[in-house]
């Protein structure tokens, strides 16, 4: 009989089957003297009765203002103990997380605020280039009817705008307590956007059971315990944060360290040094620049053991220096996507190395994973189609979206990944290609359409194509061809001053030309790979 490409992973150990804030009350019990939390940035360390405490000082905060269970509570700011504090403080009583991402601009985080009907915000005043704060001010109440309030972090006083002190009350376990009683684990917990075909983002919703016991079961593979420290240079916004980082660390004792509010390759190493790291995690472009650092060799990386690679596909070469160089050799390369809390598939840290630099592992505990065809049957082993999972770790759907919901996970509870993939007879699953066009820049998922659809809201464009072309250091760049109206003067420059300071950053062009044709098929279908050939030949040629 032909060996098809299913797996199932292993069921010997249950579910958890808990809230995440009963999680971490478990942690204050079982560690509560040992390091919880250091941002090295902010100067705070804390231990996880320290961590408790503080998060029921905020929950009783969000409780007095009149935060319920249901209600969506937003957080646009970079990484801080601060962002770690309200997730842990909403899903103490009920509050549903929606993280925004902290390059948005304005039409974007107004699009997302209103999407979930965010009633309440806690912002940084700015981070880099952002004013957040003055972007909130040119919103208003007028575009953000929701919004009944908004805490700015920091101790600077923002007119019109509560500081994140005023939210940190004596707690009132009677009350919160009271709230817990009525939390179940598969209520919705949190709201993770990520950007469609459309244009628009869509919210990713998902429980504290989804999410838990993601952040569990990484911790497992990687044998994390709470004598470890994970360096966490990855945004908490995302589910590489929030999830594989905090979550992991909650369920296992682990400390979590941030180095600084953003990725820096130095910052990252001193962290390592300084607090004597066992574990790091990163997207292959956050390795390849930690790599590349021309004092490496001066940090103190002995007390490295494993991590995780995730985000974006690995080199073969970078995965075996981070091996080396970096003393990580249990190191892990997982694969998932944000509707599936994110981990799917993972490599163990005791797996032959061809597995551990070749495939993104098996499948994790309690779920399943497929390869199918066309017809949405699974193909016999080695035979490359579209890779599929389907378990505990599928979000509820997305917010407000059935439509959307319906297209991704099918009547049979399968979430569709729109990746190709092959299985071999060991059920390791190697990542072949994307089914869809989306680009992958240093572990961020960027989706054309959203980008052409606001390319097109400039009035001397005609049309415009984006697509991705390789690039040696993010993976990815984002290209764009455009066609200018009939008549009108268009120079890159005007596409890119369009585009700054009103999309993120790392949706801009890095390269951008003005076509008077598009590589089309006889049908008049846009040949985005024919472009995307013609594109890279001639930065080849250029050097």
């Amino acid at each position: 009989m032909t060996q098809l490409s299913y797996a199932k992973g292993a069921t010997d150990e249950p579910l958890l089957e808990k809230t995440i804030g009963q999680a971490l009350h478990d942690a204050a019990r079982e560690w509560g003297g040992d390091l919880a939390l250091v941002s090295r940035h902010q100067g705070i360390r804390w231990t996880w009765a320290e961590l408790d405490h503080e998060v029921d000082r905020v929950a009783t905060g969000l409780l007095d203002r009149g935060v319920a269970k249901g209600d969506r509570v937003g957080i646009w700011a970079p990484n801080c103990a601060e962002w770690t504090v309200l997730q842990f403080a909403t899903a103490r009583i009920g509050a549903i997380l929606v993280t925004i991402n902290p390059a948005y601009r304005t039409s974007e985080v107004e699009y997302a605020l209103n999407k979930v009907g965010c009633t309440f915000l806690v912002s940084a005043a700015s981070f880099k280039s952002s004013d957040y704060v003055a972007m909130l001010r040119e919103l208003g109440q007028e575009k953000l009817p929701m919004l009944r309030g908004i805490v700015v972090l920091g101790a600077k006083q923002h007119d019109g705008f509560e500081p994140w002190e005023s939210l940190r009350a004596d707690p009132d376990m009677e009350r919160i307590e009271a709230v817990a009683a009525t939390l179940h684990q598969n209520d919705a917990i949190n709201i993770q956007f990520t950007s469609g075909t459309t244009g628009f983002p869509k919210g990713a919703t998902l429980t504290h059971r989804n999410i838990l016991n993601n952040g569990h079961f990484t911790a497992r593979t990687i044998k994390l315990g709470h004598r470890d420290r994970i360096c966490i240079p990855v945004p908490l916004y995302h589910c590489f944060g929030m999830v594989l980082g905090n979550l992991a660390s909650l369920t296992s004792g682990a400390a979590m360290v941030y180095p600084g509010e953003a990725y820096d390759p130095k910052l990252a190493l001193e962290a390592v040094q300084a607090e004597g790291c066992t574990a790091l995690y990163g997207v292959p472009t956050m390795f390849i620049t930690i790599l590349a650092q021309p004092d490496l060799d001066d940090y103190d990386v002995s007390t490295l053991r494993t991590g995780i690679m995730a985000g974006s596909p690995c080199p073969v070469t970078t995965m075996r220096q981070v091996m080396d160089r970096l003393n990580m050799g249990e190191v892990t390369i997982g694969y998932g996507m944000t509707e599936t809390s994110p981990l799917t598939t993972q490599t163990a840290t005791d797996d032959p190395i061809e597995e551990r630099v070749g495939t993104v592992g098996r499948v994790h505990p309690h779920a399943e994973a497929k390869i199918v065809g066309l017809d949405g049957e699974p193909l016999p082993i080695g035979q490359q189609g579209e890779y599929c999972s389907r378990g505990y770790a599928v979000m509820l759907g997305y917010w407000d979206d059935t439509a959307k919901t319906a297209e991704a996970i099918d009547a049979d509870g399968w979430m569709h990944s729109g990746d190709l993939a092959t299985m071999d007879e060991n059920g390791y699953v190697r990542i072949t290609g994307r089914i869809k066009d989306m680009i992958i820049r240093g572990g961020e998922n960027i989706y054309p359409r959203e980008i052409e659809e606001f390319l097109l809201t400039h009035p001397a464009i005609q049309d415009a194509q984006v697509f991705g072309v390789s690039d040696e250091k993010f993976g990815e760049e984002v290209c764009a061809w455009v066609i200018a109206r009939g008549g009108e003067a268009l120079g890159p420059e005007d596409v890119l001053a369009h585009c700054k300071g009103r999309i993120a950053h790392y949706k801009v062009p890095r390269h951008v030309r003005i076509v008077e044709a598009f590589a089309m098929t006889v049908t008049g279908k846009a040949q985005k790979f024919e472009m995307r050939k013609m594109m890279e030949a001639e930065l080849a040629s250029s050097g």
